[in-house]
């Protein structure tokens, strides 16, 4: 039986010594690209095993691609919980050189998400983004894919006609979803209440659309009262939903389609007892999952960020190797329901 090569064997055909050749197989800095080369012709040509060597070479000839990310509300719990499964999602993707860029658009205005979108468009080869829907954002993103940079659309659909991708959810069957679980919860009719970020958040739009469709369809003996908007925020989601409780003792349930569901949780603890008045919310975080426990909350529609950033990732390596698609598409993500006893 052959006698099998030993570290020495290898620094010995290599040319250079033990010490350098740990510091080559371990990955360890300061040494030169020439000697790299050296250890590594070495190794193949006496049959000494390489794996970590050979992964790093693998991994330094794969092709680099910057993913760049703009998001929203980066104080916001779900936002960072996104945020981390962006990066790791990347991180995952070994067959390529990958870079993470996340970005978080100061406010909802049109022109913050623009500047954002047009930084990252500088230094990333695609881009996704939880942008409003506005013309001057669909014009923007016009230019970033004319310049060959593909923009894919995350949880809310915007500039439908040039983005890329949608990912996210079918927003119409999560309003479906929000009446069907607050009528099966109260049985008899009363009125409802439900909260939108505001009249640009398409996604939003399409949940209010699908929770009033089901109310028409299947349980028609229900009233719902004037759609809030609630600019995703805490304070003014807790506040109306105080001003509702007062106006509306028969108040029964309420939909929070997006963000500043915590205001909703927190009035409900101060005005009625649990249970008394039937809130879906959307993404399980710290406070719906307190909510839950506590039965404030009836149902959380969560997003499966870890699929979407996987699915997310893969897309956009497809679209910056193929280059943007003229043909727009739809990937819908089904949701994770939480109700009080799975939690």
């Amino acid at each position: 039986m052959a006698r099998r090569p030993t570290l020495k064997d290898l620094a010995r055909a290599a040319g250079v010594g033990v010490a350098t050749v740990d510091r080559v197989l371990n990955g360890r800095p300061h040494v030169r690209e020439a000697t790299i080369a050296r250890v590594a012709e070495a190794a193949a040509r006496i049959g000494y095993p390489t794996p970590m060597l050979e992964a790093r070479q693998a991994q330094a000839a794969a092709p680099r691609l910057r993913f760049g990310f703009v998001l929203h509300k980066g104080a916001q719990e779900f936002y960072r919980n996104f945020a981390r499964e962006l990066e790791q999602a990347v991180a995952a993707r070994t067959d390529l050189r990958a870079s993470c860029e996340i970005r978080f658009s100061p406010s909802q205005a049109p022109s913050d998400f623009a500047a954002e979108i047009e930084a990252a468009a500088g230094t990333c080869d695609v881009i996704a983004t939880s942008a409003i829907n506005h013309p001057s954002l669909t014009d923007t993103v016009q230019r970033v894919t004319a310049s060959g940079v593909p923009v894919f659309a995350l949880l809310n659909d915007f500039a439908p006609s040039v983005r890329q991708n949608y990912l996210g959810l079918d927003n119409m069957r999560a309003g479906r979803i929000a009446a069907w679980m607050i009528v099966t919860q109260l049985r008899d009719p009363g009125k409802l209440a439900l909260f939108v970020g505001g009249n640009r958040w398409h996604g939003h739009l399409l949940r209010e659309t699908g929770f009033q469709s089901y109310l028409r369809e299947c349980a028609p003996g229900f009233t719902l009262l004037d759609t809030k908007v609630n600019l995703e925020t805490r304070q003014v989601t807790y506040e109306a939903t105080l001003d509702l409780l007062n106006r509306h003792p028969d108040l029964r349930g309420i939909y929070v389609a997006g963000g500043g569901m915590e205001g909703a949780i927190a009035a409900l603890r101060e005005l009625r007892p649990p249970g008394k008045v039937a809130l879906v919310v959307n993404e399980l975080t710290s406070d719906s999952r307190r909510g839950l426990a506590d039965r404030y909350v009836s149902l959380v529609i969560g997003t499966p960020l870890a699929s979407l950033c996987r699915d997310l990732v893969g897309l956009m390596a497809k679209a910056a190797g193929d280059g943007p698609n003229a043909r727009p598409g739809q990937h819908f993500l089904t949701p994770e329901l939480y109700c009080p006893e799975s939690v």
